[in-house]
């Protein structure tokens, strides 16, 4: 029930303060989470982006009002929170498929948009296998990028995917290939732990490094703008993703939170999660996803 709470909580704060300048950061806030745990919890369990549902409640009650009263579109805009009429009209008209103008006359089929409703319904019913994996210190070098925290779960954005690319084509997997031997080049994606107050976060693509890794080539790397990677000792809880493409991750983090964190008796924590590519994976297994928890505190 814990997620349940924080999402009416989250609702609730969207809700009381439609008419004021708030975004995702302000409502992560507000339930005692970073930026980016809050994106990527709230978009996996209510299916779009908080930052989305904001706007999308504006433009909704703000297509009412136009219909319903008097109000001029020039002051509809800056009630609802933008600072031109012009972009207020391309927004409105990509949400309603009308102008704000038309959207005055009686008649004009507009787009509604209701607040969310928590509804408690049945998950699971089906298996959800799983391992717990305590690790100790680890290393990987890594080609790293920063992305915006608002990419998180978005079904539009290809950043990262693009990122895997550019790798690609840029022959840094035959790099990082080059640091292992057969058996040892497994591919990690490596997401980083949530930073306090800051809108970014690092995603790295790189392999593991061990007492077998040649530190003269590791050194090369580090010398072509690579960066050593390291993580703590962590608890894992470990899934593996079947499929063709990286929807099944989304699938799978969805999961987590609606099925795995509920009935499991771990929490999620802050820390570097990834996903492993394997040199040498199972048939179908698109990846393996590695998620940091621990045991709940009990109240």
């Amino acid at each position: 029930m814990e997620w349940v709470k924080l999402l009416q909580t989250a609702l609730d704060y969207m809700e009381a303060h439609l008419l004021e300048k708030i975004s995702y950061e302000d409502v992560a806030r507000e339930v005692h989470m970073s930026s980016y745990n809050f994106h990527r919890t709230f978009s996996l369990m209510a299916g779009m982006t908080a930052s989305e549902y904001i706007r999308n409640r504006r433009l909704s009650l703000a297509g009412q009002e136009l219909q319903m009263t008097d109000i001029k579109v020039i002051d509809a805009a800056y009630k609802y929170g933008y600072e031109t009429p012009e972009s207020f009209a391309k927004a409105f008209s990509r949400f309603h498929g009308v102008t704000p103008k038309a959207a005055k006359l009686r008649g004009t089929r507009l787009s509604l948009f209701n607040a969310l409703v928590i509804k408690i319904t049945l998950e699971g019913g089906k298996n959800m296998d799983y391992r717990i994996v305590d690790t100790g210190n680890m290393r990987f070098a890594a080609k790293v990028k920063a992305f915006k925290n608002e990419i998180i779960n978005d079904g539009e954005n290809h950043e990262i995917p693009d990122f895997w690319t550019a790798c690609r084509k840029e022959k840094i997997f035959d790099e990082l290939y080059a640091l292992g031997q057969e058996g040892k080049r497994d591919i990690y994606g490596l997401c980083s732990p949530t930073r306090e107050n800051e809108g970014t976060f690092d995603y790295g693509i790189g392999v593991i490094l061990d007492a077998d890794t040649p530190v003269e080539k590791v050194e090369e790397l580090l010398s072509q703008g690579y960066r050593i990677w390291e993580t703590g000792p962590a608890t894992y809880a470990v899934f593996s993703c079947f499929g063709d493409d990286g929807g099944c991750i989304s699938e799978m983090w969805g999961r987590f939170f609606k099925e795995f964190l509920p009935q499991s008796g771990y929490e999620h924590t802050d820390e570097t999660d990834f996903e492993i590519y394997f040199e040498k994976g199972a048939p179908g297994l698109f990846c393996e996803l590695w998620i940091p928890v621990t045991v709940r505190k009990k109240m």
